[in-house]
């Protein structure tokens, strides 16, 4: 077979050219530290690496999702942690007025402390996160959940959770909606209220009361009326809830102890002090007081003025500040039972980000296994390929002198 002069320089000069491709290839996976620098390098693996890149960053999107969740429920706890203070202050407050040890002006002293806390919980139920958006307005992020009316606070917010998409397949509420925590509060014991009837004209006063036993409760409506008859006081109870009386069995005319327990059909409470004759009580299934209203009523009652040695009305007082540390102690368990669930949504927020740290770990180790620059195989290969281009080069010098006239 005859090789033209030609194709013999052509044959060098492309063997060459493909060598020192090669060579600025493995010297640019070396400078760059990536394997594949285009899906032709390795078909399959740079599809896997693509679908690592895209999982890698989909984890670090719900990471970045569970640090905003975190610092937003971290927000909301420390607004409730000073709510709960505030609570517990009120509750102070109400129990540092009872017994009519002190004058109106001692009162009305402590309802001005009151006002200035009711303010006060009103500028921590439109609370912010910071970034526009207030933290128990519901969806309604820049809504301000609550405002001060004549009627007293309202709620402008709605009833949803805002929620974070924190993992594949799991969301997390950032929020809570502010009618939960301040307004849906059970007013009485949580089950049901005891109330003074406002003409009595005793000095009784009604505790709120237990359910002894949930079976027997049956949520109805009861009124409790004594009876003053030759100095010796007893009560009847009559069950209301049709609207008519329906006397209770074995609680007609029954002789009154002061703060012996009342007990029927699964229900507790007590009432001491002297009823009058006709004085009346109800006992009624529990319904929402908001928080606002709580402080409200325990500064309308400590504002009203108590006459010395006045039974009647401080037995009102006695009465009204009874039923606000009740309602008081209702308002501070709903409070609580929210920072419980929002400790609860931290501690699986915080599991979250510790398996997606690991996820994310792995992610990288894959990739770097599939795209990284094996090193010492590169520089290996780059010294194989100078080689051979050395080598590749000498021969060509060699066969290029190769002539007939040579040896003429």
């Amino acid at each position: 077979m005859r090789i033209s002069t030609s194709s013999l320089y052509n044959s060098n000069v492309a063997s060459m050219n493909t060598l020192e491709v090669q060579i600025a290839h493995t010297q640019q996976q070396i400078s760059t530290g990536q394997r594949i620098l285009s899906p032709s390098d390795d078909p399959s693996g740079a599809a896997r690496a693509v679908e690592l890149l895209l999982s890698d960053s989909t984890n670090t999107q719900f990471a970045t999702n569970r640090t905003a969740a975190t610092n937003t429920l971290s927000l909301s706890d420390g607004v409730l942690q000073s709510v709960t203070s505030l609570l517990q202050d009120a509750q102070t407050v109400a129990m540092t007025a009872g017994g009519g040890a002190l004058t109106d002006l001692d009162r009305k002293s402590l309802a001005t402390d009151l006002q200035s806390k009711l303010q006060d919980l009103l500028g921590f139920a439109n609370s912010s996160d910071g970034a526009g958006s207030y933290l128990f307005s519901g969806a309604q992020g820049k809504v301000q959940p609550f405002a001060s009316t004549a009627a007293g606070v309202i709620y402008q917010g709605d009833d949803v959770q805002r929620k974070v998409q924190v993992a594949a397949s799991r969301q997390v509420s950032s929020t809570d909606s502010g009618a939960d925590i301040f307004m849906r509060v059970r007013n009485g014991n949580g089950t049901f209220q005891a109330a003074t009837v406002a003409t009595n004209t005793g000095s009784g006063v009604i505790s709120q009361g237990v359910v002894t036993d949930a079976t027997q409760y049956n949520s109805n409506s009861y009124r409790v009326t004594f009876t003053v008859a030759a100095g010796v006081t007893t009560y009847s109870v009559d069950d209301m809830t049709s609207g008519l009386p329906v006397a209770v069995a074995g609680q007609t005319n029954v002789p009154y102890v002061s703060g012996q327990a009342i007990s029927f059909n699964g229900i507790q409470f007590g009432v001491s002090g002297a009823p009058a004759n006709g004085d009346k009580f109800n006992i009624t299934p529990s319904n929402n007081q908001s928080v606002f209203d709580t402080l409200q009523k325990l500064i309308t009652t400590l504002n009203a003025p108590v006459p010395s040695g006045n039974a009647v009305a401080i037995a009102a007082l006695n009465q009204g500040l009874s039923d606000g540390l009740s309602a008081l102690n209702q308002s501070l368990n709903s409070v609580l039972g929210v920072r419980a669930t929002i400790g609860s949504r931290m501690n699986e927020l915080d599991a979250l980000q510790v398996t997606g740290d690991q996820m994310g770990l792995q992610f990288k180790q894959t990739l770097s296994s599939i795209q990284d620059t094996d090193y010492n195989k590169a520089v290996t290969d780059l010294t194989q390929q100078k080689m051979i281009l050395q080598a590749s080069q000498q021969s060509f010098a060699q066969v290029s002198k190769l002539s007939l006239f040579s040896y003429l």
